[in-house]
């Protein structure tokens, strides 16, 4: 369990990395901004250069992250309105050296896929305990319909061992106890695999059970990384 020195000290690194992905920033941008509490801090400090004149807009990828920008005067659109956009700036669950994440621990790996795919780039901020060497330890979120359920869940299951990964699978609950049902009325299993050694082997063969929405595996999207550790903010390019 975190202290609450430890918990301050976390934010303190997600604002330190947020902060830096402000310089990546240009008046005009298209912004896809990202959902958590790493990304909420880049929206706390975006509103704060809008309000010193900064034009740009924004497209966020949750009614949680939709809801602070309001609340914080920053310019929202649409990807109807706006297809195709300059920028995403996200958080991350986990990040491995190749730049691929597993997302989607709030619960909105659809829309955030979605917004990264169509920007020109993707920017990852997070404190530096999300970088790993093989990605697993972190629960693979996978947004699921809720018609068939334990016959999805079967076919997840198999999906994962085709892949050469094992480990529980489970059904997303909310603290109070109910099912979590994200924005766009899906549900979510999480697979503790604690390690993932092919991540595009096991994406593909997530992307064909019928009843799987969409996987938290972003591959090739994330073009930077920005880490925040005690040694400072270091920004990874992917080749």
């Amino acid at each position: 369990m975190l202290t609450a020195a430890r918990t301050t000290d976390l934010e303190r690194l997600k604002r330190e990395a947020a902060r830096r992905a402000l310089d990546f920033v240009r008046p005009g941008m298209r912004l896809g901004l990202g959902t958590g509490s790493t990304a909420a801090h880049f929206i706390e400090l975006l509103a704060e250069r809008i309000r010193a004149g900064l034009d740009v807009v924004g497209v966020p990828t949750s009614e949680a992250t939709k809801a602070q920008a309001e609340r914080l005067g920053v310019p929202l659109t649409t990807l109807d309105e706006e297809p195709e956009l300059d920028l995403t700036v996200d958080g991350t669950d986990e990040i491995d050296r190749e730049l691929t994440l597993i997302k989607g621990g709030g619960g909105a790996l659809l829309r955030e896929k979605i917004v990264a795919t169509a920007a020109r780039d993707m920017i990852v901020i997070a404190d530096e305990s999300k970088a790993v060497e093989r990605l697993g330890r972190y629960p693979l979120p996978v947004e699921i319909v809720n018609f068939g359920l334990a016959a999805t869940t079967r076919a997840v299951a198999a999906a994962v061992r085709g892949a050469g990964c094992d480990g529980p699978i489970r059904l997303r609950h909310r603290p109070d106890g109910h099912v979590f049902v994200t924005d766009q009325g899906h549900l979510i299993l999480d697979a503790g695999l604690g390690q993932i050694p092919d991540a595009r082997s096991l994406a593909h063969r997530l992307a064909e059970v019928p009843g799987v929405v969409e996987h938290g595996l972003f591959i090739g999207l994330a073009r930077r990384a920005i880490l925040a550790g005690p040694g400072g903010v270091r920004v990874i390019e992917r080749s």
